[in-house]
Formats: C-alpha cells, structure tokens, sequence
C-alpha cells in the first residue's frame, strides 16, 4: 500500500476511534454504552461483557498505531469499570467471554507494561482450563452449567490465548494447552474436505455436529489459532491450514465470493465479521506474498468507508454497504473499528 493510501486509513482509524469515545462512552459506569444513542445511558439493561473485551481490543489497537496516551488512560478507566459492574471478579460463567477478556488484557497488558493488566489475564487463564474436560474426546466447554456442549468459540480463542501467552512469557505448559485444543478443534470442528470451521458439538445432548451453523467468527478465531502456532514453530502446515479456512470463508460468505461480507445482524453477531477480519489481518501479515487477505481486507474497507459510514460521522452499522440506521450496536462499531485499524498498519 503506497504511504498516502495508508495515511487516510490512518485518519480514517482515528475517526471511528474519535466517534466510539464521543458516542459510546459513559463515564459514570466507566464502560461503552451498548448503542447509541442512549439518553441517560438507559440503553444498559444487559452487561455485554465480551462486548466490552473488543472495546479493550480497539483501544490497544489505536495505542499501538498512535502511542496516544489517551487510549492507555481509556483502558485504565475501562479496566476499573469492568470489574466493578462484573462484581469485583474477571471471572464469569462463559468461557469463551473469558478467553476474549484474557486475549485482550493480555494485549493491553504487552502494549502498556502495566502488570495489572497481566495479573487479570493469568486469573481468567486459570479458570478458562477448568473447561476442558473429557466430554466429546476433549475440549473446552462453552459453559459451566452446560459442560458437555464444545464448540468453537470456547476452543479456538483458547488456542490463540494460550499460544500468546507462552509467547509473552516462556511456560512451555501453554504451548503444550495451545497443541492441545487446536488438535481437538481441528479433528471434531473443522471439515476435513473444505477446511470450513463448524460451530459445535453436543449442544442438545446428541453428539451431532451443528454443521447449518455458520458463522464468519468461528472461521476467524480457527484462523488466528494456525496462525499464531505457526510464529511458534514455523510449520507451514499451519499457514496452509489458515490459507484454506480463509479462502472456503470468502468464498461461502462474501457477496460474490470473495466481495464483501454479509449483514449479519445486530446484537452478539455484530462482531462477528470483524473478528473474521482481525484474524485475516493476522493471516496477511504472517504471510505477505500472499496477497488474497490483505486484498480481502482492502475491498470490505473500502466499501465500509464508501457506503457503509454515518454522513455524519464515523459510525458503523451492521451492513457494511450502506449507512446505518438511527440506533448503532456497539458491537457493530467495534467490527468497523477492527477492520480500519488493520488497514491503517497494512503494510506499515
């Protein structure tokens, strides 16, 4: 990407950062309000809490390409927050939500120094490996009140945390969890055939496979787990496999294939596209002479700018090709912001 290009993703990325902090954040709770607008932040009946682990996510997005202080005292605030709305505890009853908070304070954690940071993302590992057990040959449980279902949100993640952590600070014992989880995910979740990443197992107690769910974040988080094992051993194997989910993923999602990707709903699925895109981001950066994700990424930015921004300001809705409505999710704030921030280092 030549250095104009990448200078107006860079201007574009503060924009969006600029309207999450204007629209979304709500000083007396120390959190993003779920939508705005949200007069008097009555909008909060539900505490999305993985939500607020890409708002993290975002936030060390924009300190790593601006080294603005003004996201490191964003995430402090948030971090305080946080814990006090979840009841002075990082743990909940979801481990996948735990995996996003643990990734992303790790993350924070790696760009700020701030060993708080850390001491919350080892609690949330601690109790994220309570999940696995032997249901399903393996695997980690979505739930704790339902430890028999696995899926994909509650292994794939747990790969890419468990992978980063053994990278951040050498326990051998990570690797050997990272190896493990992504095996099992790749044999029970993944098509051999295609390389397409099903969402679960069990969920109804029949040990089917919910193969007519299909998600863009399941693809997303299987590619970030090959990937990140890949900068570990430098297996080719890895890239390989991350290469086909990414391809059989542009290809049954994006309209045409390939082009851009789907509306696919508000709420919990407002995020999904964009950790589709944050791991395709990882996906080009491990492997540049393969042009076809950064491209990917390029056609779905550029639509999203042209057509899928507020004429206001720089607000997302959950359709990427058209402006959004009169109330905007968060969530689908938070996909736009990932997509924006790659650009703006792509190729950087």
């Amino acid at each position: 990407m030549e250095q104009l290009e990448l200078e107006r993703w860079k201007e574009r990325a503060d924009e969006a950062q600029e309207a999450l902090d204007s629209m979304f954040w709500n000083e007396a709770l120390g959190m993003y309000n779920i939508e705005t607008p949200c007069p008097g932040g009555d909008c909060n009946t539900i505490f999305h809490y993985w939500w607020m682990a890409h708002a993290v996510d975002v936030l060390v997005d924009g300190l790593l390409r601006t080294t603005n202080s003004r996201y490191s005292k964003r995430l402090a605030a948030l971090h305080e927050g946080l814990l006090r709305r979840n009841g002075g505890v990082w743990q909940n009853g979801l481990y996948d939500d735990m995996e996003w908070m643990a990734l992303a304070w790790l993350r924070a954690y790696q760009a700020t120094g701030e060993e708080l940071y850390k001491q919350t993302t080892l609690v949330l590992w601690k109790d994220i490996r309570t999940g696995w057990n032997s249901h399903m040959g393996g695997g980690i449980a979505w739930q704790k009140s339902q430890l028999d279902y696995k899926n994909t949100p509650a292994n794939a993640p747990a790969v890419i945390l468990a992978a980063r952590l053994y990278q951040a600070f050498g326990d051998t014992q990570d690797l050997e969890w990272a190896h493990k989880i992504y095996n099992w995910q790749k044999e029970h979740l993944v098509d051999p055939k295609t390389g397409f990443v099903w969402d679960g197992m069990n969920r109804t107690g029949d040990g089917q496979i919910d193969t007519d769910w299909k998600y863009t974040y399941n693809q997303g988080v299987y590619i970030g787990a090959a990937i990140e094992l890949y900068r570990i051993t430098q297996d080719p194997a890895y890239l390989d496999e991350a290469g086909r989910t990414f391809e059989v993923a542009a290809r049954e999602f994006a309209v045409p294939p390939g082009g851009t990707l789907p509306d696919e709903g508000a709420g919990d699925a407002g995020l999904f596209k964009g950790i589709l895109v944050r791991y395709a981001g990882e996906l080009a950066a491990a492997h540049a002479e393969n042009g076809e994700a950064a491209a990917f990424l390029h056609k779905n930015a550029s639509v999203l700018w042209d057509r899928g921004k507020s004429p206001e300001q720089a607000l997302f809705g959950t359709d990427w090709t058209k402006a959004p409505g009169d109330i905007i999710p968060l969530s689908s704030q938070l996909s736009a912001l990932k997509l924006l921030e790659r650009m703006a280092v792509l190729d950087a």
